[in-house]
């Protein structure tokens, strides 16, 4: 089955990829690696998920947009590079969850990420090394996810 099947069978679907919001590449290929510029949490319409983790957001909706952003990602990647079959794994993704000080949460946020590409990937392929930060977003996104994959044909 291909990974947008496996997408379609879970029953998601890829918003639009975001247009780049600066000046950058949305993705980079050098060698096998895959890197994905910082990605925010678009619904299908294209709109974003704005507000503060534990403030306008509670804990599940926080996963909820960091589930988002992993779909998000995965059509940057279909748009910017082609076919996500040529994913081999998840090798490293940063998790930046918007929110106050004093909000401890952030791995359990940006597990909403992590859950999805477990269950498009597979366990094997989609468990990459991961780090989860808090921190002020631009425009007040709920969350922001950088990534980078291993690619072959």
């Amino acid at each position: 089955m291909s990974i947008e099947e496996r997408i379609e069978t879970l029953g998601l679907a890829l918003p639009p990829a975001p247009p780049a919001g600066g000046i950058y590449k949305p993705i980079v290929v050098t060698g096998n690696l895959l890197f994905v510029s910082g990605q925010p949490p678009a619904r299908e319409d294209g709109s974003l998920i704005t507000g503060k983790v534990g403030q306008d957001l509670s804990l599940e909706e926080g996963q909820y947009a960091a589930r988002q952003t992993a779909l998000t990602m995965l059509a940057t990647i279909k748009t910017h590079y082609g076919s996500l079959d040529n994913i081999r794994q998840l090798v490293k993704t940063l998790g930046m969850v918007n929110c106050l000080p004093d909000f401890t949460q952030h791995p359990q946020v940006i597990n909403g990420y992590s859950q999805l590409m477990v269950d498009v990937f597979g366990d094997e392929r989609g468990r990459g090394a991961r780090s989860a930060v808090g921190m002020m977003l631009p425009g007040n996104i709920a969350v922001e996810i950088e990534a980078i994959f291993e690619i072959g044909e």
